[in-house]
């Protein structure tokens, strides 16, 4: 049985909302990481293109593998196959390390991701199961820098802060999060006390911590449009490598 997507331009840029110059690049990416190898068992049925297309798909739309076979013109276990193949291999480059002399903002904030896998969740505030996952994002270019291990949704942000590797890898720089991470070293807002009203000086401060901060919110909206972190049934490192891989194609999305 034939499928109907491709690696063309007309279906790269309508089923990923990646331009075909990103596409390639990330197909590139891959490849350099070994995704053209053997799977360990017969030879792939498809090119290394549409199986990068099949992977961007499934995290663009969170089709089910047996939504997704017939479009390839494959079965649902090589769908299964190539998404477990290919999808650690989409993951976000390491943070580079600070330039000295060289001003960097970064923003970190937390958001819940509903999962299936009770492993990885846990029931938190939306009502929901759900992991927490932390992203920092530079604050001049917004592109995602680092994110962490999914943590069980019912933990605050600052025990995942605290937890999560990434305070190393923001190491040299001023990093600023919202008044969830008071007491983690981070830049928060000023707080505002009973019978203490905050000066005028701390509200300005405030408010121009929320416009900067407010970029992070912005990432994750974006971040959304990949469904798979709207509802994600994978298991075990499943939502880690799409929260990574869902980062990458953010980032060249904005890239020029």
């Amino acid at each position: 049985m034939g499928g109907v997507l491709r690696a063309e331009s007309v279906w790269v840029e309508t089923f990923t909302g990646l331009r075909m110059d990103r596409f390639v690049k990330l197909v590139k990416v891959v490849r350099e990481r070994g995704g053209d190898g053997p799977g360990g068992g017969r030879p792939w049925c498809l090119p290394l293109a549409d199986r990068v297309l099949l992977v961007a798909v499934y995290y663009r739309t969170n089709l089910t593998m047996r939504q997704l076979a017939p479009l390839f013109g494959i079965s649902p276990a090589t769908v299964c196959r190539i998404i477990q193949r290919l999808g650690p291999l989409l993951a976000l480059e390491p943070a580079p390390r600070p330039v000295a002399d060289l001003e960097r903002l970064w923003i970190v904030d937390g958001t819940l991701i509903p999962v299936r896998d009770r492993s990885v969740g846990a029931s938190s505030r939306n009502y929901r199961f759900s992991a927490n996952v932390q992203v920092v994002i530079d604050a001049d270019t917004r592109l995602v820098v680092a994110s962490a291990r999914p943590a069980p949704g019912n933990k605050a942000d600052a025990h995942v802060w605290r937890e999560s590797g990434l305070p190393a890898a923001a190491a040299g720089t001023t990093v600023i999060a919202d008044g969830a991470y008071l007491g983690t070293g981070l830049i928060v807002p000023h707080r505002r006390r009973a019978g203490r009203p905050l000066l005028r000086g701390q509200e300005e401060d405030n408010a121009e911590h929320r416009r900067v901060r407010a970029r992070v919110e912005h990432t994750f909206a974006r971040m959304k449009n990949w469904k798979i972190l709207r509802d994600c049934r994978q298991k075990s490192d499943g939502l880690h490598h799409a929260v990574q891989a869902v980062a990458t194609m953010h980032n060249l999305t904005l890239t020029r």
